[in-house]
């Protein structure tokens, strides 16, 4: 099992996308897994012919152990001794004994039942399908649940349960809650309120979010900020904008050229702790948090953020919140961040308390630009004005980032945007 990115140290297998006997080529993916950042597919690391699986569906790997075996000369040993139709009676006879060794197993793994499906389905779901008797057209109805649309286990055991109970019928326990057959996994009481249980990623985030709260003294600093001068050049670049990059210009880049630049003046900001250890980062790796439809969480990270320009930013924002929503993100997107933004102003929040992206040290939510009246001064006096206002709550880990530092972070990162540079 390949490395997969910084911090990650196991993973769990979801599905096996080959078989004992098939000849590969470098690069070919042969499993699927997930990690506590992202699914993504294995590629082979060589060419060959595939001679064992270690591994099952749903087992935990560890970054670094052997999942599968592969003979990168089976396949010309094999070519080379049919071809010249060997004469010895032992040579002729290990032959047969390959040939039947795959032609056995594909029997067991891919029956012929499968031969005319128009999808790809897992060793795992084509066992379940062949010992409950599900035929291929019923299979192919199944709505898939997984990456790009694959039927999961999950999927299989629910159409079951569905199948059984064509009727939908409803069972009451002796503590009066009601179970719906169809939905085995989610339960109904009474009083109309429904129980669902956690997905896989929202079970990690929970507990993410928990060991955030137990390991840092989060103490969260707010400042307000007048965006005016950014919302008018944006309102008058922007149609340029998407004319000369082909990207859509948001607020999102905007924020995190200022985080940056305040970075830049503030290093000690741009930390991690391991233990009594404070490690300075010498990169700018800023992390976003994207809401995905299923309604979970995710962070891609902008690495060397520092090096891009306006455009440049935008692009990368663009590209990581589109393939975050599509399930299209690799593990390399989610690993190595310094920092992190979460713009909750998109759901029109005014502030939040965000929590700290282990081992970071800080976090900085933006809220929604809301018109408002405000006093401005000038050299002429006082006057009341309409302004687009914003708010700044920054999350800091009290273990290492003192008020002083936290506070002065968040105010130096609402004045780069209140003297934002439109050249």
């Amino acid at each position: 099992m390949p490395r997969m990115g910084e911090g990650i140290v196991e993973c769990t297998v979801l599905s096996i996308l080959k078989k004992v006997g098939d000849k590969i080529e470098a690069d070919d993916s042969v499993m699927e897994v997930a990690t506590d950042k992202v699914d993504t597919e294995i590629p082979a690391s060589a060419g060959g012919i595939i001679t064992a699986i270690l591994v099952n569906v749903n087992d935990i790997i560890p970054i670094g152990s052997v999942v599968m075996k592969i003979s990168t000369t089976a396949v010309e040993i094999v070519a080379e001794t049919i071809d010249k139709k060997p004469e010895t009676k032992e040579t002729q006879v290990a032959v047969v004994e390959i040939e039947k060794q795959i032609t056995d197993f594909q029997s067991i793994t891919q029956p012929t039942i499968f031969s005319s499906a128009n999808r790809f389905y897992s060793p795992l779901v084509k066992t379940i399908a062949q010992k409950e008797g599900i035929s291929i057209d019923e299979l192919e109805k199944i709505v898939g649940t997984g990456a790009e649309g694959r039927v999961t286990k999950h999927d299989v055991l629910g159409y079951l349960d569905s199948r059984k109970a064509p009727n939908h019928s409803i069972t009451q326990s002796p503590n009066h809650s009601i179970t719906q057959q169809p939905n085995h996994s989610i339960t109904q009481s009474l009083n109309h309120s429904i129980t669902v249980p956690m997905d896989r990623m929202r079970k990690l985030i929970a507990e993410r979010m928990i060991e955030s709260k137990r390991i840092s003294a989060h103490v969260t600093s707010y400042v307000e900020c007048d965006m005016t001068k950014v919302v008018q050049w944006r309102n008058s670049v922007k149609e340029k904008f998407k004319i000369d990059t082909g990207e859509n210009l948001t607020f999102t880049p905007i924020l995190i050229q200022a985080i940056v630049k305040a970075i830049q003046e503030f290093p000690n900001i741009n930390i991690s702790v391991e233990g009594d250890t404070i490690i300075q980062k010498p990169d700018i790796n800023i992390g976003m948090a994207v809401a995905l439809p299923s309604g979970n969480l995710i962070v891609p990270v902008i690495h060397n953020a520092d090096r891009y320009d306006l455009a440049g930013l935008s692009k990368k924002v663009n590209d990581l919140a589109n393939r975050a929503r599509n399930n299209k993100l690799i593990a390399a997107d989610l690993v190595g961040g310094t920092y992190t933004i979460s713009n909750i102003g998109t759901f029109g929040n005014l502030m939040g308390t965000p929590i700290i992206v282990q081992p970071q040290v800080a976090i900085m939510a933006f809220g929604m630009i809301q018109k408002r009246p405000v006093v401005i001064e000038n050299e002429d006096g006082d006057f009341i004005g309409i302004r687009s206002m914003m708010y700044l709550s920054h999350s800091y880990d009290h273990r290492v980032v003192d008020g002083a530092l936290g506070g002065l972070f968040v105010k130096r990162v609402a004045d780069f945007l209140e003297e934002y540079n439109v050249r």
